[in-house]
């Protein structure tokens, strides 16, 4: 009989959700173990210790922050407004927001994470520079639209609403950014 072990990816999901609800010092590899119900021990079958599958935990996030994201939405509809609506759409996706956050918050304490964070941030930026460029002529305005896009996605989470919900509110910002 073949042993089973439980895939890398399985365990990054994991470690991505227990980022995403407490931060780097949630992500446990007993607690995650638990939740997959398998032993701890399978975690050393792919992960050396839990730097290095920390490490594993960031490469995934910036791939589907960034790469994943750029190539759904380019292969989607040519319209640039579609795109960014999409791109909206994506960017508003409450897990991916909330691992956001925990990433920014602790880019505060370490070096490395924080250079990862402003290279992921650099490369939304480039991408949504490509968009906006299409659709207005002015380098000011393009850098406008990129710079408010960024704030809207970034800070909306943070805030309360009273009136709206959040997505409610996103939607209002990506009219007045694209239409």
């Amino acid at each position: 009989m073949a042993l089973t072990r439980t895939p890398p990816e399985a365990w990054i999901g994991e470690g991505l959700q227990a980022l995403a609800d407490g931060g780097p010092d949630a992500v446990r590899i007993e607690p995650l173990a638990q939740r997959l119900g398998v032993s701890k021990g399978g975690f050393y079958w792919h992960f050396t210790d839990r730097p290095t599958f920390l490490t594993a935990i960031l490469d995934a996030w910036e791939k589907s922050a960034t790469t994943d994201a750029i190539e759904l939405v380019e292969s989607a509809d040519p319209d640039p407004r579609a795109k960014l609506r999409l791109l909206f759409s994506i960017s508003s996706d409450d897990r991916l927001s909330r691992t956001d956050f925990a990433v920014r918050m602790w880019a505060q304490r370490d070096a490395d994470v924080a250079e990862r964070l402003r290279r992921v941030d650099r490369r939304r930026r480039e991408y949504l520079r490509t968009l906006f460029a299409t659709l207005y002529d002015s380098p000011e305005v393009v850098e406008a639209k990129v710079l408010l896009t960024s704030a809207v996605w970034i800070g909306s989470h943070l805030m309360t609403y009273e009136d709206y919900s959040r997505p409610e509110v996103v939607e209002l910002a990506l009219k007045q950014l694209v239409d």
